[in-house]
């Protein structure tokens, strides 16, 4: 595929089997455990890399809402990656905290010092006992799960999908939607494969992005169908026209991927890079 890349370099703690060992999933308690203990978080991608192993165990759980319990004793984020990973935590507790504690086991004189006054902090304690204890009292906000109500007509998304065989380019567009959960990514997703499926071919891919918008619900679906489509059908994708925060969500996830974000500012641009991938070919 013309738009592949090397994902950035992380460190041997930052790979699967390490962050693993890291993060404990009690199904019983409702507990997800992250293990920061000791860890030297360098880079965005080392961040990434975390954030993106997290979200994946709670995929394989099933459940998207759970308490956190975190380690932070002797941890440290350089500065080079502190951007990265305080927006994948702020969304990872968007998306699936039902209440996280810390765990700090050099902050008990901290703690005691802080009692009855406003810097008293009532989600860190001095032990995994405590906080799990803290965590146990609280009541759980999951629910007999319900559908996702649909937001988007299958007649009406297929019209937003124009493929050209002779510049073996597929335009979707996608400006104005807003992805609020999985079942937006699954139905928008199974359609455009519904299409591509009919052509048995390869394409490049041209997305209009403008006022588009990827909740953080949706993101983790969003980015593993995306995968999946690309893998199978795609020669390259473009995106353009996409707002600041959702370029920067994007940039941001690529990062540990093997496939440039490819994010232009016009449709003019975009198919100029898409000229570009095809005399690399």
């Amino acid at each position: 595929m013309a738009d592949r890349k090397q994902p950035a370099e992380v460190g041997a703690q930052f790979t699967g089997p390490a962050l693993d060992e890291r993060i404990t999933v009690h199904e019983g308690a409702q507990v997800i455990e992250i293990d920061y203990t000791g860890l030297y978080i360098h880079s965005s991608a080392e961040a990434n890399a975390f954030y993106d192993r997290i979200e994946a165990r709670i995929l394989e759980t099933g459940e998207p809402l759970w308490f956190f319990c975190v380690d932070t004793t002797d941890y440290r984020v350089d500065r080079a990656a502190w951007f990265a990973y305080s927006r994948r935590g702020t969304d990872l507790h968007e998306a699936h905290s039902m209440g996280t504690v810390r765990v700090d086991r050099n902050a008990g004189p901290q703690i005691e010092r802080a009692k009855g006054t406003e810097r008293e902090n009532p989600n860190l304690f001095a032990s995994r006992d405590e906080a799990m204890a803290a965590l146990r009292a609280r009541p759980s906000q999951r629910r007999t799960r319900l559908a996702h109500t649909p937001n988007y007509e299958r007649g009406a998304f297929l019209r937003r999908i124009r493929p050209d065989r002779a510049t073996e380019i597929m335009e979707i567009d996608l400006s104005g939607i807003s992805f609020e959960h999985s079942r937006d990514v699954n139905d928008i997703f199974n359609w455009i494969e519904e299409v591509v499926r009919g052509t048995g071919r390869r394409w490049y891919f041209l997305y209009n992005y403008e006022g588009t918008r990827i909740q953080q619900p949706a993101w983790l679906t969003y980015s593993l169908r995306a995968e999946a489509l690309r893998d199978r059908w795609s020669l390259g994708s473009v995106r353009y026209a996409a707002g600041s925060e959702t370029e920067r969500d994007i940039r941001l996830r690529a990062e540990n991927r093997t496939v440039r974000p490819n994010i232009r500012n016009t449709r003019a641009e975009a198919l100029e890079r898409i000229a570009e991938m095809k005399a690399g070919r």
